[in-house]
């Protein structure tokens, strides 16, 4: 049977569904919650799910502006389908839900696959990193380089400062 590639809101998908995602990525509670509420791309081979990816909606500041944020979370591809095109399947299809519904994109890449964001038009945001908090706003020093945009319509100064809002857990 030939993959199909899904899209769904968390709100479609079945429990099934979403146990098959958490095992597939093997998510803490905070990331698991961070990839909900969103839109979800999924590769499936027959009933395996074989790569997953979502967006949510975040609201980042940056030049005294609060954007609508389309925040690339969970992406992940099955150990044994890797290196064969899946997350660029998913990470295509995201992409395309953030330039129809949002002001930019934006994720927090680990370093061991920063270089794959700026080949797919994602700039790595130069300028300092903050979280509003609930002690107001604080610096996010270990954030700084790991963060990438998908620029959208709105004129956007990478070297600039940036402010997520707060969430439990990794907060960008």
């Amino acid at each position: 049977m030939p993959l199909q590639v899904r899209t769904a809101h968390t709100a479609e998908l079945s429990t099934a569904t979403l146990r098959a995602i958490r095992a597939l990525l093997g998510l803490i509670e905070h990331d698991w919650d961070h990839a909900l509420g969103g839109m979800h791309t999924m590769v499936w081979e027959d009933d395996r799910l074989i790569a997953h990816g979502a967006v949510i909606q975040r609201r980042l500041i940056h030049g005294g502006r609060a954007l609508r944020t389309g925040y690339v979370e969970a992406l992940g591809v099955h150990p044994d389908h890797r290196g064969r095109g899946h997350a660029a399947t998913v990470t295509a299809v995201l992409e395309r839900v953030i330039a129809a519904a949002y002001d930019l994109g934006a994720l927090s890449a680990p370093p061991g696959v920063a270089a794959y964001w700026p080949a797919r038009g994602w700039q790595p945001w130069q300028g300092r990193t903050w979280a509003l908090t609930p002690m107001g706003i604080a610096r996010t020093e270990e954030s700084d380089g790991t963060v990438h945009i998908l620029p959208g319509p709105v004129p956007l100064d990478v070297t600039g400062e940036l402010i997520c809002d707060w969430r439990d857990g990794d907060i960008w």
